[in-house]
């Protein structure tokens, strides 16, 4: 197989210009073809005309031929030999072998889980929260009755934040051996649409995402794997540095009980704030790490569409039109644009009381009237604050803290932005909003304009300036009109923001062996995905997943051939 890439070719070619292409960019007849295959499709639209863009890997009617024909395209970096990328499992589980287990059950754990099951470990996992139906329920009792439930919202349960969420597919991650490409694949098998495959911003949509978690669930008791709800870890046990199992709640019946374990994977989410302070105080070498705060920002899609694709804005090709942008502060801040949501909706996604969280998400039509996006700002360990008056932390502790970083103090700074917001909004889970013409001008606002907030329960509007500290808005309020010269139109007076955007990614990183993946000083215990700060979406966190699956596996297998073979 060879691999061409930068073909490009009007918008609305006819489906004979792609193959005709082909044969053109390798100067040989279209007969000698014997097919091609779409591996990714995106557009140019720098110049007026909008152009599509394809790698594609060809199969040659004579096999024989690729080689010369590689030789002959040597100097042209866009024909190159078609990678595998084919998983090839790194190992099998040998008779007998222990049962791993993997806690969670988000992007990372799923895929862990489904890995490990595979290859034939028959994993035991772990989830806090509720089958992905049920804590569809308890979610909208959140979004509609300002009820909830702390255990099963957009945070925890099957499927994890990743659920709620745009569904999105792609990432920047470095990704040599093509395990994204297992994830988009066994996504495909579940029920995902197989475009996902090609296109080069994929997503899939929280509808499609319930039943395609479902599906990845079924396959992995088919092959001997266990799920269990509503069972949550609430310690680990250590023994001369070397995990020996779990303490877990079982949270149906209230009755917490013990699971023999020496293989791990620690898939939590990047919200497990209560299981980051148990894995702390059980000496897990863990530190805080950079993440990014701000609002979610909310503009009528259409503006957005023209902006991105100009005349060819509406094209059924298209579909709804994405952004990225970022603008450096005069205070040496970057505020910059996460988690765009064309066509979606701006979601409640507190996993704590009295606390107001902002995310987003959209459907895989992503036909809702609102673009959205969080705007937000990055901050480092060093902007966390030293007063841990509030963290859940034993007395001695506290008193060693005071007055220097701290491993959590990340999760400090979020919760206090939160119980802000909860305040802000009005003390009943409505967030609190503010036009972006009023909030760059440093007034309250009192009525929303023609963009109305998608936010549920409701947004009540104000004056943003104190939800979040002073250099971040003061970052922001110098982003929007830098903003509008990118995209006319972004700056508009009744864009509306809402705050707060606080979980943007997990605020600490548990330490793992670059080879093993294990703890440093709790062997047997592989921090992965998102929570343990090694992802940063559902692709990400797949790939992290997998990776930490193989990791069980060949320690698991080591384990079994030393016992096979005696000393």
């Amino acid at each position: 197989m060879i691999r061409l890439s930068e073909l490009k070719l009007p918008l609305d070619h006819a489906p004979e210009a792609l193959p005709a292409l082909i044969a053109q960019t390798l100067g040989i007849e279209p007969a000698g073809i014997a097919g091609h295959t779409v591996h990714k499709r995106s557009f140019d639209a720098r110049k007026a005309e909008l152009l599509a863009v394809y790698i594609v890997d060809v199969q040659l009617a004579d096999a024989a031929q690729e080689a010369a024909l590689l030789a002959r395209h040597a100097k042209n970096p866009h024909v190159q030999p078609a990678p595998d990328m084919a998983y090839h499992a790194p190992v099998h589980a040998a008779e007998g072998t222990p049962r791993p287990v993997v806690v969670g059950f988000g992007p990372c754990g799923i895929f862990a889980a489904l890995l490990l099951a595979q290859m034939g470990f028959r994993p035991i996992v772990l989830e806090r929260g509720k089958a992905v139906r049920e804590r569809t329920q308890d979610t909208w009792g959140l979004w509609r009755r300002k009820a909830l439930d702390p255990e099963s919202n957009v945070q925890f349960g099957e499927g994890g934040a990743g659920t709620f969420s745009d569904g999105k597919l792609y990432s920047q991650i470095k990704d040599p051996r093509h395990l994204g490409r297992k994830v988009l694949t066994e996504f495909v098998k579940a029920g995902a649409p197989e475009e996902i495959l090609w296109e080069a911003h994929p997503h899939i949509g929280t509808f499609r995402l319930v039943k395609m978690v479902e599906n990845m669930r079924a396959e992995i008791v088919a092959l001997g794997g266990e799920i269990r709800f509503r069972h949550k870890v609430t310690d680990i046990l250590v023994e001369g540095g070397h995990l020996r199992g779990l303490t877990v709640l079982d949270q149906a019946g209230s009755q917490p009980y013990e699971i023999r374990a020496d293989h791990v994977v620690m898939a939590l989410g990047h919200s497990a704030r209560d299981a980051f302070a148990m894995l702390h105080g059980r000496g897990a070498p863990i530190e805080a790490k950079p993440f990014s705060i701000g609002f979610r920002v909310e503009h009528p899609q259409g503006l957005i569409d023209r902006a991105r694709w100009g005349r060819h804005a509406g094209h059924p090709a298209l579909g709804a039109a994405e952004y990225r942008i970022v603008h450096h502060a005069g205070n040496g801040r970057s505020v910059y644009s996460f988690c765009m949501c064309p066509g979606g909706t701006v979601v409640a996604a507190t996993s704590e009381p009295q606390r107001v969280v902002t995310n987003g998400m959209s459907q895989y039509s992503r036909a809702e009237r609102n673009a959205n996006a969080g705007i937000v700002i990055g901050i480092e360990p060093a902007d966390y604050p030293t007063d841990y008056r509030h963290l859940d932390l034993p007395p001695e502790a506290l008193e060693r803290a005071q007055g220097r970083p701290h491993p959590l103090a990340g999760i400090e700074l979020q919760r206090r932005l939160e119980s802000q917001a909860f305040v802000l909004g009005g003390g009943d889970y409505c967030a609190p909003g503010q036009l972006v013409g009023d909030f760059v001008a440093g007034r309250a606002s009192t009525d929303f304009g023609e963009v109305q907030p998608s936010y549920r329960p409701g947004v009540r509007l104000g004056d943003l300036h104190g939800a979040l500290p002073g250099y971040a808005i003061a970052a922001m309020r110098e982003a929007f009109p830098a903003f509008g010269r990118k995209i006319p139109g972004f700056d508009r007076h009744d864009a509306v923001l809402t705050g707060v955007e606080t979980r943007t990614s997990s605020p600490i990183r548990i330490a793992r062996d670059a080879d093993t993946l294990q703890c440093p000083g709790i062997a047997g215990l592989f921090p992965a995905g998102e929570g343990a700060g090694y992802a940063g979406g559902i692709l990400s966190a797949g790939v992290d997943g997998i990776k930490a699956a193989e990791a069980v596996a060949r320690s698991l297998a080591a384990q079994a051939e030393a016992r096979r073979v005696p000393a």
